[in-house]
């Protein structure tokens, strides 16, 4: 049984939630764990897709570094459910307003569920470069965060698939860990004068020619195969996704602001995480490509807080001008 029905403001439907935070990663976490401990009646719908996945360990994260992705949320959910939070696997595939200032959400299996206030914290899919052999070693000894696996693969021979619209930047950032990078250009075009000076002066090789396929040898990387017939030893590779799709089916249907970006739309948000929807918030990868773990539970709380601040001042409101609360 939940432990805050006797917390729901007067008239409220007890068959609803407060809150419902639709995405079950480090942000959602993080809003449900601060709403669960602000009394809300609050669910956490989750589709079981986190972006980090296919990694064997998050790092940068003070007091969890080095910890398993799939353990983190273990213990996330653990949390949330001492302060009474409910947490249902599943995928949110309609989303309306019920006309009562709240939304209804419709779930894959037919359920429906009411909610006063939203925080969507979805995530986003990295569409990966069309090479053979990349999308299989995701995550492993193909990477796109130096943040994240930088240390653990310092000194090793880099190579850098360059982004069509930024193809010099992430060989720069990497080029700090190892002095050994190659930047394959593959379908970016040529780079401007600066950024050939740039990569120079970091000693970064270029390799203007288009990439056919990795090279692995018992289960390692070793080599990135030009469509030449050229094959260049490397045994780790930067990728970066082409493209960043962010999962904001929810946010489109509702009709939020979304803003243009390099790398794929995103959605406008505050500085709590509030969109231009009214009563709904988002956090974590749905609102930007470089909100890492540590950053997306930052946001999850922010957005958390802010809700339960609002629903506080509306019920208030709704007393002084005699109208029902909730």
């Amino acid at each position: 049984m939940n432990t805050h029905l006797e917390n729901l403001p007067d008239g409220y439907e007890p068959d609803g939630y407060e809150a419902v935070v639709v995405g079950g990663g480090a942000a959602g976490l993080s809003a449900a764990l601060i709403l669960g401990r602000s009394l809300r009646r609050t669910l956490v719908v989750d589709a079981g897709e986190p972006r980090n996945a296919p990694a064997a360990h998050m790092q940068g994260v003070l007091s969890r570094d080095g910890m398993s992705p799939t353990d983190y949320l273990t213990a996330g959910r653990a949390e949330i459910a001492r302060y009474g939070v409910e947490w249902r696997a599943g995928e949110v595939t309609g989303a309306a307003p019920d006309g009562r200032g709240g939304f209804t959400l419709t779930l894959a299996d037919g359920d429906t569920v009411g909610a006063r206030r939203l925080v969507v914290t979805t995530g986003l899919v990295d569409e990966l470069p069309a090479i053979d052999g990349l999308a299989e070693r995701w995550g492993r000894d193909v990477l796109h965060c130096p943040f994240c696996h930088g240390w653990e693969v310092r000194d090793e021979p880099f190579g850098v698939i360059a982004h069509p619209a930024m193809p010099a930047h992430q060989a720069l950032m990497v080029a700090h860990w190892s002095k050994d990078v190659t930047l394959f250009l593959h379908t970016a075009g040529e780079l401007s004068e600066h950024d050939a000076a740039l990569l120079d002066a970091a000693g970064v090789r270029v390799e203007r020619g288009e990439v056919a396929g990795l090279v692995v040898e018992d289960d390692r990387l070793t080599g990135v195969r030009l469509a030449d017939g050229r094959t260049v030893a490397r045994s780790v590779l930067f990728a970066g996704a082409s493209r960043l799709a962010a999962r904001d089916g929810v946010l489109r249907q509702l009709g939020a602001e979304l803003r243009a970006t390099p790398f794929g739309e995103f959605a406008v948000v505050d500085e709590t995480g509030r969109t231009s929807v009214p009563g709904v918030w988002a956090a974590g990868n749905v609102t930007g490509p470089t909100e890492q773990v540590v950053n997306a539970v930052s946001r999850g709380y922010r957005a958390g807080a802010a809700l339960h601040g609002e629903l506080v001042l509306a019920d208030l409101e709704a007393k002084v001008a005699g109208r029902p609360v909730g």
